[in-house]
């Protein structure tokens, strides 16, 4: 007689945190493969290969430096090799993980003036500039906001933060965190005059976690050349010295750049456009079915909802991570809980990466039945309002493959 083990699930686990993301197939057989010589020839052409890949995917034509490290890696990289001892820097408090980088700030001995926010709205630019226009001295070195607030389900427009930046004149440099909407979210380092570009490989890179980036401007370039906070194993110049052919200044994650060389194919395979898209009508469909439950979506502005997550508040009395505990236990899989300042109120669904129509119902039917089994007050209906969105964009598409075709 088999006994019954109710920690056994069959079939695949969804993870639906917004990051890290399932590894798609194809990039772990990428992957899996022996280690190279990281100072031979073979090597030198996959850096120069990778390296010049990677510019396509922020958009720039400048140089990006990648880190064996984390997005917080990164986070310090941006710092440490523009800035000096007691800089003032510009941040906006959108979430979490803008606030860790202010506190990051503070212990590397800088001095952030945070722009304080509700956790429910994106960057205010007119804050940036009405505070940028009290700065005549310019004693304010760097403007750093989050792209897409992970904790919040929030994107903030960076094109007018730079406006602001440029309306007052003010020198600053500005430094954009896109660890959880590179390669996902429409963004163009060069278009926008982004100084530094930081990333992450574990969300819509399809990598697993431990590369990072940071895309630079010459302006950023010719402010490490004068910064004094120590930049050992950041340090710029290095890097881009030994990058020039291929190289790195110390041991590379060999493997995972044979994944990102993979992911960027992939990313181009589909089109950074239709990527981006698909990206905004899974975002779409989510908040479909979050409003037909009845429930209240964490992000106040629909102007600046995410398209790579959503956080679902949860109603007065109701233990979110409780609600996710059930959905993992029953149905196998991992929403995203609430940090910080939500903890407990609200749970985040991820849409992004290597994802489609069938998965995003998956989940969705998951939360749905989860709530049931929770008892939160809800009504029934979100799937249904999901499905017949994507079945209405499947629709459109098809008509519109089908004119293009007749037109030809």
């Amino acid at each position: 007689m088999t006994s019954i083990n109710p920690d056994y699930h069959a079939g695949r686990h969804f993870l639906q945190i917004p990051g890290p993301t399932a590894v798609p197939e194809r990039i772990q057989r990428a992957m899996d493969r022996q280690v190279i010589d990281h100072r031979g020839p073979e090597f030198g052409a996959l850096g120069r290969e990778v390296l010049a890949a990677v510019k396509t995917v922020f958009q720039t034509t400048q140089p990006v430096i990648i880190y064996p490290s984390s997005g917080t890696g990164a986070w310090e990289a941006a710092l440490v090799n523009t800035l000096s001892a007691g800089d003032r820097v510009l941040m906006v408090e959108t979430g979490h993980f803008a606030s860790l980088w202010q506190k990051m700030a503070v212990k590397l001995g800088l001095a952030p003036e945070f722009i304080a926010g509700d956790w429910r709205h994106g960057v205010d630019a007119s804050a940036i500039e009405a505070h940028l226009a009290q700065d005549k001295a310019h004693s304010i070195k760097a403007v750093c906001v989050v792209h897409n607030e992970t904790s919040t389900g929030t994107t903030s427009d960076i094109a007018a933060v730079r406006k602001a930046i440029d309306a007052v004149k003010h020198p600053a440099l500005l430094m954009v965190d896109t660890i959880s909407s590179l390669g996902s979210v429409h963004y163009r380092h060069d278009e926008w005059g982004v100084d530094v570009t930081v990333g992450g490989s574990q969300k819509g890179l399809m990598l697993p976690p431990g590369l990072s980036f940071n895309a630079v401007s010459q302006k950023a370039i010719a402010a490490s050349r004068s910064a004094k906070l120590p930049s050992a194993f950041w340090g710029w110049d290095e890097m881009l010295e030994a990058n020039k052919t291929g190289y790195f200044p110390y041991t590379p994650a060999t493997t995972l750049l044979y994944g990102l060389r993979e992911a960027i194919d992939m990313l181009h395979e589909e089109g950074l456009a239709n990527v981006f898209a698909r990206h905004e009508r899974h975002a779409e469909a989510t908040r479909r079915a979050v409003r037909a439950w009845g429930l209240e979506i964490l992000c106040a502005n629909p102007a600046e909802y995410s398209p790579v997550v959503t956080a679902v508040m949860m109603p007065s009395g109701v233990d979110a991570d409780a609600v996710r505990d059930i959905i993992l236990k029953h149905f196998n899989m991992s929403l995203g809980m609430g940090l910080s300042k939500v903890k407990g109120k609200v749970f985040r669904i991820g849409h992004l990466g290597d994802f489609n129509d069938l998965s995003l119902l998956g989940t969705l039917a998951g939360v749905e039945m989860g709530l049931g089994l929770a008892k939160v007050p809800h009504q029934a209906g979100g799937v249904a309002a999901a499905m017949t969105y994507l079945r209405d964009c499947a629709a459109q598409q098809s008509a519109s493959t089908g004119a293009t075709r007749i037109a030809a």
